[in-house]
């Protein structure tokens, strides 16, 4: 029995050697396993030659790489803003790293590995005695680029380069590179910068997941621990800013990835800073999932939020046109799309891990190319077997906040996005949001008919402000008056102050989208102005007598004294005709000089020639009418920007602005798509609008009503409840000598 003892003490003294070995060795887990793992290659090696869209893919990046490796390595000393030399090398370089290591797992040719192995250790001696970056724009400076943000795009692409080549690296050398570069760099970007990393908003989700990913792959838990919790026991001040104007700190303190996934997304999966810098964190959100999921299976990520990740494609591939270009809601780039290296991780991980969805695969096979890892695969599987489906843009509403409960995005579509509404009745949106409550904008199949300007910075262009957001996105983009909707007196929403529209949103009043004929959307604002209510209600109408669908818009403003109210509508395109006289003036002034109404020259003014105001425009073959209902006291003016401006650095876009001092009054609106022109055969088909006449033919405190009468003498009419937006409410309501009655908050009859 002693002998027997004897030997269990050593076997459990043995085992307990064994795993402390393991672990001190760095093999307790085996490489790679965070967007690739071992089981992924093998299946991967053996699928190759055979799955096209896989194979056609890893062809270019292969041909990439080897043009980068035949240039030779360089790792200037860092000095440029975006779109610099220095910005732009190291930035490529961890774009090639990422994929150098990728191709070694992949095709086992050790060239890429001892690629990746040279370019680190040449960041190795560089780092440790790299200081902070000389430029000092931005309130969390990196080192290897002019702010904290870039550094960690750096890690996060570094760090998937690292797992591929772990394995065939040397003790001496992952130690080596791990004290001198990944844990100083990820300290750096976290401890040494927690303005930077504790918070809520895209760039601290990408410093989380730079220093949980690289925690992985050295199997870190202090690094993980930090990335999915923050950093413990900080203290920030609560009234420090970024360069965007945002709060460094959130008033609840909450910090790191979990954080960021439970705050900025809504249930629905919409991100308030919205779509563009969705598409920008879906990177780091989903890659580090990725990995999480990989390594950490019984964290089971995809599943925290109700699965508010997988959702957050679906929503995202939702604000994007018939194009795939992203609607510029808050800070937006025009021309980003879905087409992104980002949307392209995103759809992959999203299918492999959401269940293989099959309309998913639709929107791969539009991007035409996958990621080269385990989710890659899976999607070049699907399409392989014919397996994709369409991917359904509808009608959809999508809520804001974390409860869903801050308002929202209203996308209503008619066909296959012959014409697209976008309603924003949002909350902020963090530091990128715009003061825009309850703005529009309308497409017609992909193209601009009334825009939204988007942000104003040219993203990596250096000869524009450092590739950075200019002066202008806050005295002009961010500004009411940029946008489709009512400015009062000259102001804008919240005084243009962050910390009170980061206090308030807009709220959803009703809405309709189950009948494609006839889809509606209501909502309200009460915060923008103190005494002053709006309620916007806006419906998309399919009818017989009329060739396209058109919009219809009502916005009804109630306040406690008179003010001036302005309503801008930016048109893309030729003005044809008006059914007004007016006014243009012989030198061009600003219209104010301030809230952006310093960047508008005043072009044309103009009154009403009776109770309605037409305006006519082309734009890329179609016409466009917009029918407005009128005051006889109304100002009609005709605005451009580039006023205030030296350095041309705005869009000289038009805008149409009916002006209207009043305490309480209704802006009724139709803008009607008709007809086409074909600069080939130079024929113009149904040029003139058939809207007869427009009217406002009930308004006060409980009910509004608009009556549309065609050129045939047929007569819509839409009654709505401006206190009670139940759908179970029920209505009468006389209007001169005829009575209404219905069920819900509206009435609408063809």
């Amino acid at each position: 029995m002693r002998f027997i003892a004897y030997l269990l003490r050593r076997v459990l003294v043995l085992c307990c050697l064994i795993t402390f070995l393991v672990g001190a060795e760095g093999f307790s887990q085996e490489h790679p396993n965070l967007i690739l793992t071992k089981a992924g290659v093998e299946k991967i090696r053996a699928e190759l030659g055979g799955i096209p869209i896989f194979d056609a893919t890893l062809k270019q990046v292969k041909e990439e790489v080897d043009a980068e490796i035949a240039m030779g390595i360089h790792t200037p000393i860092p000095k440029d803003y975006s779109g610099g030399y220095t910005h732009e090398r190291h930035k490529r370089n961890f774009i090639i790293l990422q994929k150098a290591g990728v191709l070694f797992q992949i095709l086992e040719d050790e060239k890429y590995a001892v690629y990746v192995r040279d370019m680190l250790f040449q960041y190795e001696a560089m780092y440790k005695d790299l200081p902070v970056h000389p430029k000092e724009r931005s309130y969390a400076r990196g080192k290897l680029f002019w702010q904290c943000l870039n550094d960690s795009n750096w890690l996060v692409y570094v760090s998937q380069a690292y797992d591929c080549v772990y394995d065939w690296f040397s003790k001496k050398e992952r130690k080596k590179l791990e004290k001198n570069l990944f844990r100083p760099f990820a300290d750096f970007i976290s401890v040494g910068n927690p303005q930077f990393y504790n918070r809520v908003h895209n760039h601290s989700t990408w410093g989380n997941a730079a220093v949980g990913m690289i925690g992985l792959v050295m199997n870190d838990d202090e690094l993980i621990e930090r990335a999915l919790y923050g950093i413990k026991d900080v203290k920030l001040d609560v009234n420090a800013k970024d360069n965007d104007g945002g709060f460094i700190q959130s008033k609840d303190k909450k910090a790191g990835f979990l954080a960021n996934l439970d705050e900025p997304f809504s249930p629905d999966g919409y991100y308030t800073e919205g779509p563009y810098y969705q598409r920008y964190a879906m990177y780091p959100f989903l890659i580090f999932a990725e990995g999480l999921q990989n390594v950490r299976p019984e964290l089971n990520i995809f599943a925290h939020k109700d699965s508010v990740l997988l959702k957050s494609v679906n929503a995202l591939l939702n604000l994007s046109d018939k194009d795939g270009e992203f609607f510029p809601l808050n800070d937006g780039q025009k021309g980003m799309s879905y087409y992104s290296r980002e949307l392209v991780t995103a759809v992959d991980i999203a299918y492999h891990f959401g269940g293989y969805n099959a309309e998913l695969l639709s929107v791969a096979e539009k991007q035409d190319r996958v990621v080269l890892d385990d989710s890659g695969l899976s999607v070049a599987l699907g399409l392989k077997e014919n397996k994709a489906k369409p991917f359904p843009k509808k009608s959809i509403l999508l809520s804001d906040g974390p409860e869903g409960n801050e308002g929202g995005v209203g996308i209503i579509r008619y066909g296959n996005e012959e014409l697209s509404l976008v309603f924003k009745y949002a909350a902020q949106g963090l530091s990128h949001g715009h003061y825009d409550k309850l703005s529009f904008s309308l497409y017609d199949e992909g193209d601009e008919v009334l825009q939204d300007y988007g942000l104003a910075r040219f993203v990596n262009i250096e000869q524009k402000g450092g590739g950075n957001y200019l002066k202008e996105n806050k005295t002009w983009a961010k500004q009411t008056v940029a946008h489709n909707t009512v400015v009062q007196n000259m102001t804008s929403h919240f005084k243009g102050k962050y910390e009170i529209g980061s206090e308030h949103h807009s709220e959803l009043f009703f809405s309709d989208i189950s009948d494609p004929d006839f889809q509606v959307i209501s909502a309200k604002e009460v915060n923008a102005y103190p005494g002053t209510s709006m309620h916007r209600t806006m419906a998309m109408i399919k009818d017989t007598d009329f060739e396209r669908p058109f919009v219809l818009d009502v916005f009804k403003i109630t306040s406690d004294s008179e003010n001036q109210y302005d309503l801008p509508f930016y048109f893309m395109g030729q003005v044809m005709k008006t059914n007004f006289e007016y006014d243009t003036p012989t030198s061009l002034q600003a219209m104010g000089g301030d809230n952006g109404y310093q960047h508008l020259w005043l072009e044309g003014k103009g009154k009403p020639s009776g109770d309605n105001t037409k305006l006519s425009w082309l734009n890329q073959g179609h016409f466009y009418t917009l029918t407005t209902t009128a005051d006889s006291s109304d100002e009609l003016l005709f605005t451009r920007l580039g006023a205030s401006d030296p350095e041309f650095n705005l869009r000289r876009d038009a805008a149409f602005m009916v002006r209207r001092k009043a305490r309480n009054t209704v802006f009724v609106s139709v803008v009607e798509p008709h007809g086409h022109y074909s600069a080939v055969s130079e024929f113009a088909v149904n040029s003139n609008s058939s809207i007869a006449h427009l009217g406002l033919i009930y308004d006060d405190e409980n009910y509004t009503g608009v009556a549309i009468e065609d050129k045939e003498g047929n007569t819509l009419i839409f009654i709505q409840s401006n206190t009670n937006g139940s759908s179970k409410a029920q209505h009468r309501l006389k209007i001169k000598d005829k009575e209404y009655q219905w069920t819900g908050p509206y009435y609408f009859k063809q």
